[in-house]
């Protein structure tokens, strides 16, 4: 592998960043976390403070970068996703090709829309969703600089991911912090559709290893993630058996969360996106395992380090 040495990561708040960080450092590379605020830095991490929606700040943090990974998280509001993120996307590719960066792009499924069968990278955008066209030209947008500008880029894709740390995930949410807490889990949709997930500290070592990869770089990948069939009703059976307590289940009914929706701003922009969660959502990683030899850490095993974590 060719190890480039300096690595920036815009948006750095999150526990992707933090997974990713921890990858690269394990590597010998020197990182450099950007957010718009304060956050502890791991030892021999450098951090940035800049506000990835000024382009000037961006051009500064990327000054001297090898990789830039792109894995912000935007407040989960869809007028914001569409006012914001094209501009957060666009200052990325100008400042990586202004001081000839490579950029990875850590992207979610959104753009796929509903999708009968296993997505794959293959898979084409056809969102049904607002928060999915803004995914889906804000992609378009880092192909079309790869394409016509000569920008080298990857594009990496996660399902809904979970881990320790993964505060905002929904198994955390619903699950965790309530077994935690000593309550009765929850599940939204079907309990019954089939709905991937992706384990966090799977999801960074392998931005890491693609980022280091030559033969990655101008493609999209899906990272790693168990091809097990799990259900909502089977991943709260495994969670309810490995925390020790009988298997309970409270699932909260479409109009429930909609009527909920009015006091809970979170449950009204997730409106949109819940056909993820009453539909089968199959995340297939078979071309990153077979590419690179990795392979995904089981639920079984995921789920007991999350619920042994502190959230």
């Amino acid at each position: 592998m060719n190890t480039p040495s300096r690595h920036t990561l815009l948006g750095a708040g999150g526990v992707i960043a933090r997974e990713l960080t921890d990858a690269l450092r394990a590597q010998g590379a020197h990182v450099r976390l950007v957010s718009r605020r304060v956050h502890p830095a791991p030892t021999g991490a450098e951090h940035v403070v800049a506000d990835l929606l000024d382009a000037e700040a961006v051009d500064r943090a990327v000054a001297g970068s090898d990789v830039v990974h792109l894995v912000a998280g935007l407040r989960y509001d869809t007028a914001v996703w569409q006012a914001e993120w094209p501009r957060v996307m666009a200052n990325a590719i100008e400042a990586c090709l202004r001081h000839g960066a490579r950029l990875a792009f850590f992207d979610n499924v959104y753009a796929y829309g509903r999708v009968d069968g296993p997505m794959t990278e293959d898979t084409p955008f056809n969102p049904c969703s607002r928060k999915g066209e803004v995914r889906a030209a804000i992609a378009t947008s880092l192909l079309d600089a790869m394409r016509h500008r000569g920008l080298t880029a990857l594009i990496a894709r996660s399902a809904d991911f979970y881990g320790p740390g993964a505060g905002n995930s929904l198994i955390e949410a619903v699950v965790m912090a309530r077994l935690r807490a000593g309550k009765t889990p929850q599940w939204v949709g079907n309990p019954n559709a089939v709905h991937s997930f992706t384990y966090t500290p799977d999801a960074g070592a392998a931005l890491a290893r693609l980022a280091l990869e030559p033969s990655a770089w101008g493609q999209t990948w899906h990272l790693p993630t168990s091809p097990e069939a799990m259900t909502g009703e089977r991943l709260v059976r495994l969670a309810n058996e490995l925390a020790g307590r009988p298997h309970r289940m409270q699932v909260a009914p479409r109009w429930l969360l909609r009527a909920m929706g009015w006091f809970v701003p979170i449950l009204r922009e997730n409106d949109e996106m819940m056909y993820q969660f009453e539909h089968d959502y199959r995340f297939d990683s078979r071309k990153i395992e077979r590419a690179f030899g990795l392979r995904a850490t089981g639920y079984r095993e995921g789920l007991q380090r999350t619920l042994a974590s502190a959230g």
